[in-house]
C-alpha cells in the first residue's frame, strides 16, 4: 500500500475514534444567595392557618446538562424558623422541630431533569434526599426558573408530610392542625459554567 493511501486510512481511523469518544459537557453551576432566598410555609389549622418562614443558609448545585447527573445541596436553618408568634414558635422549636438537636434541613440533589436556559424561563425537576429531624426522605420537586444576565430566580412548591416523617403532631384537643405542611422555596443566585476536569498527564 502506498504511503499516501496509508496516511488517508490512518486519518480516517483517527477521525472515527475521535467521534466515538464522548466529549464531556461543561458543568453548569447554580450558586445560591442566602440573603435573596427564603423558605415559606403554610400549615392549616382549626379555623385559621399558620404562616412562617425559614432562612436559607447556603447552597450550590452542579449538574451535567446532557446526563442530568447533579450534586450539591441547599441548607436551610431550622433554628431560624418563625411564625410571628413567640409562644407558638417556642413550641414549634422545642416540641416539633427539636431545632436544638437538629438545627438545619438539607436537600441533597442527585438529578436535574430539563434544560436551564441561560436567558428566559425554564421548568426543571430536581430529585434527591431531604434530611430533616434526623431522617432522610426521597424528594422530587418541580421548579420554575427565570434567568437573565448570569443570575436566576427559582420557585418550587411541595407538601412535606412532617407527621409521617416522624415529627411531633402539635394538635391538641380543641386545636387541630394538618399533618402535612405546604412549603414554597424561593431561591436566587448566579449561574455559571465550569469546564470538565481534564485527566492527569501521562
Amino acid at each position: 500500500m502506498c504511503a499516501g493511501r496509508s496516511a488517508i486510512w490512518l486519518l480516517a481511523l483517527a477521525l472515527a475514534v475521535a467521534l466515538a469518544v464522548p466529549v464531556s459537557a461543561a458543568e453548569r453551576v447554580a450558586t445560591f444567595d442566602p440573603a435573596a432566598s427564603k423558605i415559606s410555609f403554610v400549615l392549616q389549622a382549626t379555623a385559621h392557618q399558620v404562616e412562617g418562614t425559614f432562612p436559607v443558609h447556603s447552597g450550590e448545585l452542579r449538574w451535567d446538562g446532557e446526563t442530568g447527573v447533579a450534586s450539591g445541596e441547599i441548607v436551610v436553618g431550622a433554628e431560624g424558623g418563625q411564625t410571628g408568634n413567640d409562644k407558638r414558635d417556642a413550641k414549634m422549636h422545642s416540641e416539633v422541630l427539636e431545632s436544638a438537636l437538629f438545627p438545619s434541613f438539607t436537600f441533597r440533589v442527585e438529578r436535574l431533569e430539563g434544560d436551564v436556559a441561560s436567558e428566559g424561563s425554564s421548568t426543571v425537576r430536581l430529585a434527591g434526599t431531604l434530611a430533616i429531624h434526623g431522617g432522610e426522605h426521597s424528594l422530587t420537586v418541580d421548579a420554575e426558573v427565570e434567568a437573565a444576565g448570569g443570575r436566576f430566580d427559582a420557585v418550587a412548591s411541595f407538601p412535606v408530610p412532617y407527621v409521617e416523617w416522624g415529627l411531633e403532631d402539635p394538635s391538641v384537643f380543641v386545636l387541630r392542625v394538618a399533618k402535612s405542611v405546604a412549603v414554597t422555596v424561593e431561591l436566587a443566585g448566579t449561574l455559571s459554567t465550569a469546564e470538565p476536569a481534564t485527566g492527569a498527564d501521562g
